[in-house]
């Protein structure tokens, strides 16, 4: 497995890109660690596949390095970086059977047929493909074909890293959760540097050590699924990442206080040197409603209350603005006179986007990382 270091890496796909809007990819400096399991989460056309083929080889980069353990491989091509790769859409021989599909890969490089015998029983155990071994893989589902290709990329021990773009799209629902499970069980026995290419923030949240938040070609945040809900960085992290994401309203903040309209809501210690126009954020999940007024509180009208199953989501107008609040599923919520509750501790400030770290933030920050 390999350390993989993006240094100043910038990608266009015109010929002489002079401005930033011209740039599939912005520049870029981030280091991924040996033996993670990252994935790359974004809209569609922010640049998470742009990425992941230059990491593999299959894009050369307008700017910059890509280095696997230092070594500069950004010239390289696919077969020499030591990679594997899985795809969209499953990339099979039909005319094989599956155990030959899986061999394939370790016949290329001369495994003795007892090493080989061994490696793909491993892998086909672990995808649940040991009943199939001696089929042709034409005559299976489109569910099998993708866990072939998934066993393609798996079967090799001596990768410098997997990289798979948006392999489940294919899977139904129920196989996608069963092979998600299966992939982190994998890269705990295994501890394989993996990268994962996905627009659903639950596969993302759900198969990562750290996810890559990307937006219009830009990395916004590197963190575990707990950083990025609890403390998003840029206010599209925030709400791309949960369901329902992240409020944002306009405020004005002065001596700790975000004023929305005529309503003044402390924020918490740290903030009191904020002057003038900014954002706050924060989750549904961290508002309260009360059918009685609490001290802090502030007089809403319900708009709207969404019965989800396992939770309900009210829409709530206040001063003019519109909030989303998380409230559990048995929880009766009165149409009117009920009050919205802001947790100090859980609102975020933004600036032109980006978080403002308040002094008590830092610390926290510091002190995680110890």
């Amino acid at each position: 497995m390999a350390r993989i270091d993006l240094k100043s890496l910038a990608h266009s796909y015109l010929s002489n890109p002079d401005a930033e809007d011209d740039y599939a990819l912005r520049k870029m400096d981030h280091v991924w660690e040996d033996g993670s399991a990252y994935a790359l989460l974004g809209p569609s056309g922010c640049g998470k596949t742009t990425l992941l083929n230059i990491i593999s080889g299959l894009v050369q980069p307008t700017d910059g390095q890509v280095l696997f353990d230092g070594k500069d491989v950004t010239a390289l091509p696919p077969q020499e970086r030591n990679i594997a790769q899985v795809f969209q859409f499953p990339v099979i021989y039909d005319t094989m059977s599956v155990y030959d599909n899986l061999a394939f890969p370790l016949r290329n490089r001369k495994l003795s047929e007892s090493e080989i015998r061994e490696r793909v029983n491993e892998v086909s155990e672990m995808l649940e493909l040991s009943d199939v071994l001696h089929k042709r893989a034409a005559n299976l589902s489109a569910d099998a074909k993708q866990k072939i290709s998934l066993g393609r990329g798996l079967v090799r021990s001596d990768v410098a890293a997997i990289l798979f773009d948006e392999p489940l799209t294919v899977i139904d629902p129920h196989l996608k959760l069963l092979l998600r499970r299966k992939l982190k069980q994998i890269h705990a026995r295994f501890n394989l540097t993996m990268v994962y290419v996905t627009h659903d923030q639950l596969e993302a949240l759900t198969f990562a050590d750290k996810v890559v938040v990307m937006n219009e070609g830009q990395v916004l945040q590197i963190g575990t699924p707990q950083d990025l809900f609890e403390n998003p960085k840029h206010t599209f992290v925030g709400y791309f990442i949960g369901s329902p994401g992240m409020n944002i309203v306009p405020c004005q903040m002065q001596e700790g206080v975000a004023s929305i309209g005529d309503l003044k809501i402390p924020v918490g210690k740290g903030s009191e040197a904020l002057s003038g126009q900014f954002e706050l954020g924060i989750r549904p999940e961290f508002l309260k409603l009360h059918a009685q007024e609490v001290d802090g509180s502030h007089l809403v009208t319900i708009k709207e209350v969404e019965d989800l199953g396992t939770c309900k989501v009210a829409t709530v107008l206040l001063d003019g603005q519109i909030l989303k609040v998380k409230l559990p599923e048995f929880l009766d919520v009165p149409v009117e006179n009920i009050y919205l509750e802001f947790l100090p501790q859980w609102i975020r400030i933004y600036a032109d986007g980006k978080l403002v770290e308040t002094a008590p933030q830092a610390q926290a920050r510091t002190e995680d990382a110890k």
